[in-house]
């Protein structure tokens, strides 16, 4: 038998009560979630302002030929045509393929070295790390300047000081437009080495110790170590420093436009795709072909983050 209570009551007293009852609960909860949201409103706006408006905005202005930045003549397709035809287009991605692919190859080991024999140090490892990040936080202009100093073309400068006491005459660093290229490569390395240590780190401290022990107990050495537990443990932050290595190579422009100016000399040689739509629409006023630049380097980003995120996964599975 149905025990009595006061819901069974009302229920039997007036069947439409309870719906009515959820109906009303149900709202209150709507309403709650919707107050939820208004506080969120006043981010949206911002973020729609700042960030979406103004990519829907250089969208609609690569299909006009514009030397303001308004819609002044709807030219359709032709800025992306002639974009597709501009030697100096093929040159600024030659040139941002070339500085961010060497500093990747170069980088990533060597940060994952230095990152592994600091993790293995018994004392300092603390101080160490902020001596390799101080350069991360570092001014780009201030370093561009040190590194100008450098590399002065001369024997005043301290590289080619050094060169000229190994017997090997002084090279035209800043001027020839193949070795500025490696300039900023030592520079990106100097700079970004430091933020990539403290991420193989994270990574090599989240590797449980109880696999090197039991690797050791079965008479596994420092090379199968580093096979079989060390690199399959620090994949996952491999494919994210590669992400966002290539991701900051697309971008660079501080650096290459301290040392150059827009057209990224000696010889262009310097003009990263960044610097080529500044250059187009700062300098020459071509807000359309500007913008045209801009979403095509947007479209790379994006096509390269993709094939990573798809290689990455195929290699975790």
């Amino acid at each position: 038998m149905k025990p009595t209570t006061y819901a069974n009551t009302v229920a039997e007293a007036h069947p439409a009560t309870p719906v009515i009852i959820r109906h009303a609960s149900g709202r209150r909860n709507l309403l709650k979630e919707l107050s939820w949201y208004l506080y969120l409103l006043p981010t949206v706006g911002v973020l729609i302002f700042i960030s979406y408006y103004p990519m829907i905005k250089t969208l609609l202005l690569s299909f006009y030929v514009s030397s303001n930045g308004s819609l002044e003549k709807f030219a359709g397709w032709f800025n992306y045509t002639h974009l597709l035809t501009d030697p100096n287009f093929y040159y600024a991605i030659y040139n941002t393929l070339y500085i961010g692919l060497f500093g990747l190859l170069l980088g990533l080991p060597l940060s994952f070295l230095l990152a592994a024999l600091i993790n293995r140090a018994m004392y300092g490892k603390s101080v160490l790390k902020v001596i390799y990040f101080l350069p991360n936080v570092t001014s780009a202009v201030a370093v561009v300047l040190v590194f100008k100093v450098l590399f002065f073309p001369d024997h005043s400068g301290t590289v080619n000081y050094v060169l000229s006491w190994l017997g090997i005459g002084p090279k035209e660093w800043v001027s020839d437009p193949s070795l500025i290229k490696w300039v900023v490569i030592f520079l990106a390395l100097w700079q970004s080495t430091g933020f990539n240590i403290l991420i193989w780190m994270a990574g090599l401290q989240s590797i449980p110790k109880d696999y090197y022990e039991a690797a050791r107990v079965d008479g596994a050495s420092r090379f199968d170590e580093l096979l079989h537990i060390t690199l399959p443990g620090v994949r996952p932050i491999l494919w994210f420093l590669l992400i966002t290595g290539v991701i900051g190579a697309f971008q660079r422009f501080d650096d290459v436009y301290t040392f150059g100016g827009a057209s990224g000399s000696p010889l262009r040689s310097l003009q990263t795709i960044v610097l080529f739509f500044y250059e187009e629409t700062m300098e020459k006023s071509q807000y359309g072909y500007g913008s045209a630049a801009s979403i095509a380097l947007f479209l790379m980003i994006l096509l390269i983050t993709v094939i990573n995120l798809k290689i990455s996964r195929r290699a975790e599975r």
